[in-house]
């Protein structure tokens, strides 16, 4: 074993994952540092969580860049993280800087108010805070959102507050302020000399009604209150209540046997966002009842996916850690006649249950003597049966009309090992005998999936009756289908196996790790699921409203920045060879709080290709021999005087030009991109790569196909080579590696979060894109210290996200 791996397995032993103890052993100051940390407090036998695990990596990351903090702060602060007083990074950061700058003995009280221990802040308080920033700062419209939510973190008394509640409360003030956000209209075009219209007083005093969210109306505002749902007993109800103190808790389930894709955002932002906005909390939970299927990656990708999505799981769970639970009640049921063992095929199962004609009929072993149930089950547990020989049946009822309650298995024997318990178990319980009675462990309060499992809700009350538990109370709302592609594991394992694909994060695909890859922000993947509204109507949704809605969040939210994707090089006669001249330009015309970032003009420049015709006409308003364009954000226009050819091809390759200031001619009635060359400040940036992803299938329903293959469109990958940009880029994109990485620490307490996607921008006039994780660059956050620019063995791959119009018919 290399040293690296022995680190690693060392850091695994105190609750890191795989990934999370990989990274730790990166960096040599903060793994000797954890390694010490371990071997001094006995931190193997301490029985950390994964979360408290990550918080002591973050201390050890912390004080190898603070040499001067001495043993007893440093335990002072450990103890402070075991004893569940710092509960964030950010917590443990503040406590590092703390105790640097203070001697002990340490004061608490102090050190608890400066490191936002007991931090608490209820929703009503934190929508006064909102409100009383929206008016001291005259906040005026929905253009204003980015710069509230910045502006309301940096409050020093919200410094500890939840994000999410933070995004949440701003949210809800900007409804009652400003109504819903409405898409700009086109101003429609009035006739000459006609004058607008007074507002009457009736319009002009109407109130603007109220907007609802998501979470008021329709399917989830009819949901029932905590404690609403029926039981057997009452003393159920109320231990419930007791443990949840009435309020909602929630659960996301997920199968970790495959990676999340665009449906299961509508689960993450259904059950998490319901729970957030009634103050309430959301379990994530592995449901890891089937070894032959698990994966340590999927597991790991699920929980980086929620919190990319902008949520944080109260607990991460397992329903293998209730393994031994389930068992006891599949006993119980047993005792209580209402569970039996069967030996059937599972052929004669199918038949029995008739899948054939419709009508069951009871298993050969339904009315085996209870004790010989028990005897078999253990058999079944010690491992006397190999996988179908045996299977752990409930006697429901045959004579119901609903298949889900006709002798549904709960146990069968496997025996592949598990991830997490090994070969302990021989047997597992199925998803119908596990969910509703984990869902009960949990004291969930709404237990809320996809309408396929309706018919399931009868077998799920009866089951938590059965055993007599509490008993959540399941509901069903319609899930979220994308036309024109596939969401199904197995066909889209199929594309990645043969080739079709790149991987499951192939950015033509519709998991959620590959939108992260294309460059869709998380942001526009809850506006797009919001917007669709909840209900028990199952959304088919063309990709295009899909794209559409992506489109719409860039818009103000994504820098511009000026791109070149077919250069034609460009010559201004009227300057001198050394000419430069430095250009501030805002990096959104809209958007100040984007910034603006400086680029050189000189006697180089590079256009688009199509923005000269050698041949004028009266409806071109571009570039052409003798008319003159002005240029984006400069103050200058240029007019074309000569333009030279390749003699083979006949091609323009050069424009001979003469800069023009626009204050001293007409308006131009056109504006075209340009970059400049100018080697000292690495302008322009050449892209190696802009991969363009066009539709993977051709039509709108290729699972439909008997073989969805035939359905794939050979031009789904189109890459351009050397596209130009401008030198902005650079500090735009370290600029963005620093803020994800800050806001990855502090959501997740490690950079899991952080991925080339995070440089995302709009190339004026062309489409939205963003860095692909296979562009390589020594100060795109690889490298602290390294100054902007191009450095050799950097190769810069770009991905567009989306067009800037659904129709546009460019070849970007």
């Amino acid at each position: 074993m290399s040293k690296e791996e022995a680190l690693v397995s060392l850091f695994k032993s105190i609750g890191l994952t795989q990934a999370k103890a990989a990274e730790a052993a990166k960096s040599p100051k903060a793994a000797t540092t954890l390694k010490d940390l371990i071997a001094k407090y006995s931190l193997t036998s301490q029985g950390l969580d994964e979360k408290q695990a990550g918080l002591v990596a973050a201390l050890a990351g912390q004080l190898a860049k603070t040499p001067n903090v001495d043993a007893g702060k440093e335990e002072f602060v450990l103890n402070k993280i075991l004893d569940g007083s710092l509960k964030s990074v950010d917590q443990v950061l503040a406590a590092v800087k703390y105790v640097d700058s203070h001697s002990l003995p340490l004061d608490d009280s102090e050190f608890d108010k400066e490191c936002g221990v007991g931090f608490s802040i209820t929703p009503e308080e934190l929508f006064s805070q909102v409100t009383s920033y929206m008016s001291s700062n005259a906040v005026a419209g929905w253009n204003n959102l980015g710069a509230t939510m910045g502006g309301v973190k940096a409050i020093p008394s919200l410094r500890w507050a939840s994000p999410l509640e933070i995004k949440n409360a701003v949210e809800k003030a900007f409804l009652d302020a400003f109504g819903p956000k409405q898409a700009p209209q086109p101003k429609a075009k009035e006739p000459k000399g006609a004058k607008p219209a007074k507002a009457t007083a009736s319009t002009s005093s109407e109130p603007i009604p109220t907007q609802k969210t998501v979470f008021e109306e329709g399917f989830l505002g009819a949901l029932h209150k905590p404690g609403e749902n029926p039981q057997i007993h009452s003393r159920l109800r109320e231990q419930h209540l007791a443990a949840t103190g009435r309020a909602v808790w929630t659960r996301f389930p997920p199968e970790p046997n495959g990676y999340l894709h665009i449906g299961h955002s509508k689960a993450i932002f259904v059950n998490f966002g319901y729970a957030a906005f009634h103050g309430g909390k959301c379990y994530l939970r592995y449901d890891d009842t089937n070894p032959e299927a698990e994966e340590a990656r999927y597991f790991e990708s699920i929980l980086d996916t929620v919190r990319w999505l902008g949520y944080e799981p109260w607990k991460v769970t397992y329903s293998s850690d209730y393994f031994a639970q389930l068992y006891e009640l599949a006993v119980e049921l047993i005792k209580r006649d209402k569970a039996y063992v069967c030996h059937c095929t599972q052929e004669q199962i199918k038949t029995d249950r008739g899948e054939s004609r419709g009508k069951p009929r009871p298993c050969i072993h339904r009315d085996r003597p209870i004790s010989e149930s028990l005897e078999e089950f253990e058999k079944m547990k010690n491992g006397h049966y190999r996988p179908k020989e045996a299977n752990l049946r409930m006697k429901q009822d045959l004579n119901d009309g609903n298949p889900q309650m006709w002798d549904l298995t709960a146990y069968r024997v496997l025996t592949t090992p598990h991830h997490r318990t090994g070969d302990t178990w021989k047997i597992y319980p199925t998803y119908d005998f596990t969910h509703c009675l984990v869902d009960s462990f949990e004291n969930i309060s709404h237990s809320l999936c996809t309408t396929e499992f309706i018919a399931s809700r009868q077998s799920y009350d009866w089951l938590c009756d059965a055993v007599e538990v509490y008993k959540p109370r399941q509901s069903e709302y319609g899930r979220l289908n994308l036309e024109g592609t596939v969401m199904s594991k197995r066909k889209i394992l199929a594309l990645v196996n043969e080739k079709h694909v790149s991987g499951w994060d192939d950015p033509r695909l519709y998991t959620l790790i590959a939108l992260r890859r294309r460059g869709v922000p998380p942001g526009a993947i809850l506006s797009f699921v919001s917007g669709l509204g909840v209900s028990t109507a199952t959304s088919n949704i063309e990709i295009n409203r899909f794209e559409q809605s992506v489109r719409q969040y860039l818009e103000n939210t994504a820098p511009r920045l000026l791109m070149i994707v077919n250069p034609l090089k460009v010559t201004i006669e009227n300057l001198p060879d050394d000419h430069v001249e430095m250009i501030e330009k805002a990096l959104h015309p809209k958007v100040a709080e984007l910034g603006s970032t400086t680029i050189p003009f000189t006697r180089t420049l590079y256009i688009e290709a199509d923005d000269f015709r050698p041949e004028d006409s009266k409806d071109y308003f571009r570039l052409a021999p003798g008319k003159t364009v002005g240029l984006f954000q400069t103050p200058y226009a240029i007019t074309c005087t000569s333009h030279k050819t390749d003699p083979t091809s006949g091609k323009v390759v050069e424009l001979i030009c003469r800069v023009e200031n626009q204050a001293q001619i007409k308006k131009p009635k056109a504006f075209i991109q340009w970059v400049a060359e100018h080697a000292p400040s690495g302008s322009p940036v050449r892209i190696d790569e802009t991969r363009v992803h066009h539709r993977l299938f051709e039509s709108d329903n290729p699972a439909a196909s008997p073989d969805f293959r035939k359905d794939i469109n050979p031009d789904s990958l189109e890459v351009v080579k050397n596209a130009l940009i401008e030198v902005g880029f650079w500090s735009l994109a370290k600029r963005s590696f620093v803020d994800a990485k800050r806001d990855s620490i502090k959501r997740a307490g490690n950079e899991s979060l952080v991925g080339n996607e995070c440089v995302r921008f709009q190339g004026l006039r062309i489409a939205y894109f963003a860095l692909d994780k296979d562009a390589k660059a020594a100060c795109l956050g690889q490298v602290d210290d390294a100054k902007p620019g191009r450095s050799e063995g950097d190769y810069l791959v770009l991905n567009r996200i989306v067009s800037l119009k659904e129709d546009a018919g460019k070849t970007i």
